[in-house]
C-alpha cells in the first residue's frame, strides 16, 4: 500500500519539484497540494492523508498554527516539516506537535527519501504493534520508545538508521556492556558506538553507570531501559 501524501507549499515551483521527488519514491503517492494553511486544513479533513509535507511559512497561517489546529481536530497525520525555518523556537514547537522529521530547504532528493523511508518504517512498526485491537502495556511502551528514538534521531550528526541499530543491539544484551563491547558486536568504532549510546541515554532509552576496577579510570557500562 502506498502512503497518501499532502504537500503544503505556497511556492508553485517548489511544490512541483517536491511533488516529483515524492512520486519517485515507490511507497508514496501525492494526493493533493495545498498553497495556504486554510486549504491544508480543509484537505486534511476531506482527504485524510497518511503523511503531510508541511512548510512553515505560508501566506495566511503559519505551518505551526496549521499543525496545532490539525492536532486539536484529532488528526494523527505523520508530518515532515519541509521549510527554510531553522530557528530554535520553531523547531521546538514543531517537536511539541509531534513532528519527528524536519528537513531544511534546500535539500537533495535523497535527503527527502531518507525521511520518507523513516516514515514508512514507522507506519509499518505501528501496524505490527497495534493490529486491530486495543493496545496492551507492551505495545504502549513500544510506541513511546519508538517516538523517543525518532526524536533522538533528529539530532545533528545522528543517523536514525544507525541509532536504531545501536538501540536494537543494546536491547539484545542480557547484561550491561561497555561501548567497546557493543562496538565489536555490531562492527563499528568504539567512539561512534559511545556517541550513539550517549544519545540513547539523553533520550531516556538507556542507562549508564561506572564499573570500578582495581586500577585506572572506571569503565562506563550501558544497558537499555526496560
Amino acid at each position: 500500500m502506498r502512503l497518501r501524501t499532502l504537500i503544503v507549499e505556497d511556492d508553485f515551483a517548489v511544490a512541483h519539484v517536491t511533488r516529483g521527488m515524492v512520486e519517485r519514491h515507490p511507497r508514496f503517492e501525492v494526493v493533493s497540494v495545498a498553497a495556504t494553511g486554510k486549504d491544508a486544513l480543509r484537505q486534511l479533513a476531506e482527504l485524510r492523508p497518511d503523511v503531510m509535507l508541511l512548510d512553515v511559512y505560508l501566506p495566511d497561517l503559519s505551518g505551526i498554527a496549521v499543525l496545532g489546529r490539525a492536532r486539536a481536530a484529532g488528526s494523527g497525520v505523520e508530518v515532515i516539516a519541509v521549510t527554510a525555518a531553522r530557528d530554535l523556537e520553531t523547531v521546538r514547537l514543531a517537536r511539541a506537535h509531534g513532528v519527528h522529521h524536519y528537513l531544511v530547504k534546500p535539500f537533495p532528493m535523497q535527503a527527502l527519501h531518507d525521511r520518507l523511508d523513516d516514515v514508512a518504517r514507522s507506519v509499518e512498526r505501528d501496524a505490527a504493534l497495534t493490529g486491530d485491537g486495543p493496545l496492551d502495556q507492551s505495545a504502549v511502551d513500544a510506541l513511546l520508545r519508538r517516538d523517543a528514538l525518532a526524536a533522538a534521531g533528529q539530532r545533528k550528526g545522528v543517523s536514525p538508521i544507525t541509532l536504531e541499530r545501536v538501540a536494537a543491539a543494546l536491547a539484545a544484551q542480557t547484561e550491561p556492556v561497555t561501548a567497546s563491547t557493543l562496538a565489536d558486536a555490531i562492527g563499528m568504532s568504539r567512539v561512534s558506538a559511545r556517541r550513539y549510546l550517549e544519545r540513547l541515554v539523553e533520550a531516556g532509552l538507556a542507562e549508564r553507570g561506572p564499573r570500578y576496577g582495581s586500577t585506572g579510570r572506571p569503565e562506563l557500562l550501558y544497558r537499555a531501559r526496560r
